[in-house]
């Protein structure tokens, strides 16, 4: 075989292999992709992921992963996992003392860099997650959607999400869960690739990178005027 043969066949599988991930990737490529990509980020950083489990450990005691009920996809709770950031502190009748109390300078570096998010892989994997996703917030928000924002969990929450680059915890609920609902319809290879970039550059920047989930807005009582939402771009929309 002629060495221009080869190479058409190369080119040849190469199409149709993006064909393929064009047309399937919502319903296969996807889920491929974050089962990969999370055993391999798994297998690389094994160490160093150690290392920051005995330093929680040392530094904050047991236990060293943080689990707390969220809401997936078609609505399900499951328990997501983060190593700790905070110490078990409590006032003499075993209330937790404020969060600013019980946070310690490597729970506040563990945040600021995402480290903490890490341990969620292993949701990844087990399905609970993706990669690429609306995160996962708590499960006492959903009596509080909308019936648009709740379309937020026709997809799994995700590590990371489009919504990254519109400012992480500082931006505004209704214009993080427009972001969330555009996803779910906008779901592509492309999409995911560029989220992936853009959420390097922002944890590289700690931009907006304030507080875990609701602490940095308030809690989210929901929205105000349920006929109406801002999208990405801050532009109101009717619903």
């Amino acid at each position: 075989m002629e060495w221009w043969q080869v190479l058409l066949i190369c080119i040849g599988a190469l199409i149709v292999y993006i064909i393929l991930n064009v047309v399937f990737y919502k319903q296969f490529f996807k889920r491929f992709y974050d089962i990969t990509l999370s055993v391999l980020a798994l297998i690389i950083l094994g160490i160093p992921l150690l290392i920051v489990a005995l330093m929680v450990k040392i530094k904050m005691g047991s236990p060293v992963l943080f689990r707390q009920r969220r809401i997936g996809k078609g609505n399900r709770e499951f328990y997501m996992l983060k190593f700790r950031t905070m110490t078990e502190a409590r006032d003499e009748k075993g209330v937790y003392l404020p969060d600013t109390e019980r946070n310690t300078n490597l729970g506040l570096a563990l945040r600021r860099s995402s480290i903490d998010e890490l341990p969620s892989l292993l949701n990844i994997i087990k399905g609970d997650m993706s990669i690429i996703g609306p995160r996962p917030l708590p499960v006492r928000y959903l009596q509080r959607y909308t019936t648009e924002q709740l379309r937020r969990h026709e997809v799994r929450p995700g590590l990371s999400n489009p919504a990254t680059t519109n400012g992480r915890n500082s931006q505004s609920w209704e214009n993080q869960f427009a972001a969330d609902v555009w996803y779910a319809n906008h779901i592509s290879l492309l999409v995911d690739v560029k989220s992936i970039f853009d959420t390097v550059k922002v944890v590289f920047s700690h931009k907006g990178a304030t507080a875990d989930d609701g602490d940095a807005r308030g809690e989210f009582i929901g929205t105000a005027d349920v006929n109406e939402l801002s999208d990405a771009d801050g532009n109101y929309m009717k619903i």
